[in-house]
């Protein structure tokens, strides 16, 4: 199969709102103009009750409510705003009947808390970037999903049976869900170090080369699936990755006497999933 075909129709394509697109446009815009998105925010209602909700959680403990975007942007910064915009915007974007997405997008989330918690140990590394990085990674899946229902089916069996996805990928389809994953940010016009974080995460395990967003995404799932399997404090330390981290920078002293913190990490953004 070719990967084109997963695109061939543009009606199945995956639409995310304008503002969403938007904001995505501002990840490399310093000058963007923060109180006109925030209005524009304001103008979808299904967004703005998402967003709110969120920013009104318990995650964020603030003392005071929050009841309109421009509130939001002033108690919790542009950042994490239109990180939580994407959350929304992206989570209603892709519709699959019959699968558990809510099972889908915690996973998706577990895995952005742990890039972002990642990030404050790689010299200059943007933690709202980290996060979307590690909320879209997997998205490629679902998309996969959606459009071939069968041939995902049978990935599935595999992975079940102990295969690596990406070889499941790549012998039933010739490409990997990295690969439709980036191709769909690609066309979503998320910034090119993302495109790259998404399509070269499973290289740290092939040997090929990798962006350091992208290694910190394959450890970011490293420590996802050892909180998953319930390894020990001990097991994580002797498994750790410690050449990629190296590579990318991450201070991994620190990082070691760290570990512990980071395996009960919340999004914060799981409530969008219940409404």
């Amino acid at each position: 199969m070719n990967m084109a075909a997963i695109f061939a129709e543009s009606r199945q394509l995956p639409h995310i709102p304008k503002v969403v697109q938007e904001l995505i446009e501002t990840f490399r815009d310093e000058n963007a103009n923060i109180d006109q998105i925030s209005k524009k925010v304001a103008l979808d209602q299904a967004l703005t009750a998402k967003v709110l909700r969120l920013a009104n959680s318990a995650h964020y403990g603030l003392s005071r409510t929050i009841a309109k975007p421009q509130d939001a942007v002033v108690m919790l910064g542009f950042g994490t705003l239109r990180t939580m915009v994407l959350a929304s915007g992206v989570t209603s974007a892709i519709k699959t009947p019959g699968f558990d997405q809510k099972a889908f997008w915690k996973d998706s989330f577990a895995v952005a808390s742990l890039a972002k918690w990642l990030a404050a140990y790689m010299p200059d590394c943007d933690k709202e970037m980290a996060f979307t990085c590690g909320m879209m990674h997997s998205i490629g899946t679902l998309l996969i999903l959606m459009v071939i229902p069968e041939q995902a089916g049978s990935i599935e069996d595999s992975v079940r049976l102990g295969g690596t996805r990406h070889s499941a990928e790549t012998a039933v389809l010739g490409f990997t869900s990295a690969d439709v994953g980036a191709e769909l940010a690609k066309r979503w016009k998320f910034p090119e170090e993302l495109q790259e974080a998404i399509q070269q995460q499973d290289n740290p395990a092939n040997g090929d080369a990798y962006t350091p967003m992208a290694g910190l995404i394959y450890i970011a799932k490293f420590l996802h699936k050892a909180h998953v399997d319930d390894w020990t404090e001990e097991e994580l330390i002797e498994k750790f990755p410690i050449r990629i981290a190296t590579r990318i920078g991450l201070d991994i002293r620190r990082i070691r006497n760290d570990l512990a913190e980071c395996k009960d990490l919340e999004s914060g953004f799981e409530e969008i999933l219940n409404g």
